[in-house]
């Protein structure tokens, strides 16, 4: 999955970065790598399911995709 971000230096001279497609998913670094980085954590934990939403039994199946 490719995902486009927006990367940019906020005014306390650290990257901001953020993905449109996600609402309110947002991040900063020092660096802008240190800022991709923490987006790609904060990405994965917005579409981590919550407890209990993505649970397999004798009615549903749960299937991942890449």
């Amino acid at each position: 999955m490719t995902i486009k971000v927006v990367v940019e230096r906020g005014e306390d001279g650290y990257f901001v970065a953020h993905c449109p497609s996600l609402r309110s998913c947002w991040s900063q670094g020092k660096t802008r790598d240190e800022a991709l980085q923490n987006l790609r954590e904060a990405i994965a934990l917005y579409l981590e399911p919550a407890p209990g939403q993505a649970v397999a039994d004798e009615r549903h199946e749960v299937v991942e995709l890449a």
